[in-house]
């Protein structure tokens, strides 16, 4: 029952955005883009006060800067270390006395202990220890900061910079002011 009603509303959202895409008009077919000459008739007017219009944009170059990006990456490997193959197994005498007769006597008791708990002095053995660490992998990107744009509006050609990339037409601001 559960599938079912997913498989409708996918259905019904094909039909909806199918019949959107199907009345939808494109703006730039509006003979006022190509319009020879400033009409007021086309003009939208905000709370501002300005009046706006569309331009052809004639030419768009993407403005880009170089920038590094430094990527953490885990680096591993193998290391050959050797043991220290002493005769107590790698542990030392703990010496407690003061005198040196309580020294003797200590290390003497310690190295017996030594060679029934760990056998006899051996040469170091080899074993493998894995070592990690992160280093930072610098890569240099370019990346697009704006465009400069190049539009004519009324045979006059000007040039812009906006943050994103413009269509084939962009908005522009229309300020008529008396000449004196």
């Amino acid at each position: 029952m559960y599938s079912k009603k997913v498989l409708v509303g996918f259905v019904a959202a094909a039909i909806t955005l199918g019949s959107a895409g199907a009345l939808a008009q494109d703006r730039y077919d509006d003979p006022r883009y190509d319009a020879p000459r400033y009409d007021d008739r086309y003009e939208g007017r905000y709370d501002d006060g300005g009046a706006y219009d569309y331009a052809k944009v004639v030419d768009v170059e993407p403005l880009t800067s170089r920038v590094r990006v430094s990527t953490p990456q885990r680096e591993c490997w193998d290391e050959t270390r050797y043991d220290r193959g002493s005769q107590y197994g790698g542990h030392g005498p703990q010496v407690a006395g003061t005198t040196l007769l309580g020294a003797a006597i200590g290390a003497a008791i310690g190295h017996q202990q030594g060679m029934r708990r760990y056998g006899a002095v051996s040469s170091p053995q080899p074993y493998t220890v894995q070592r990690c660490e992160t280093r930072y992998h610098d890569e240099y990107q370019e990346r697009v900061d704006g465009y400069r744009v190049t539009y004519v509006y009324h045979g006059r050609r000007q040039v812009t910079e906006l943050p994103y990339r413009p269509g084939d037409r962009i908005r522009v601001r229309v300020d008529v002011s008396p000449a004196e």
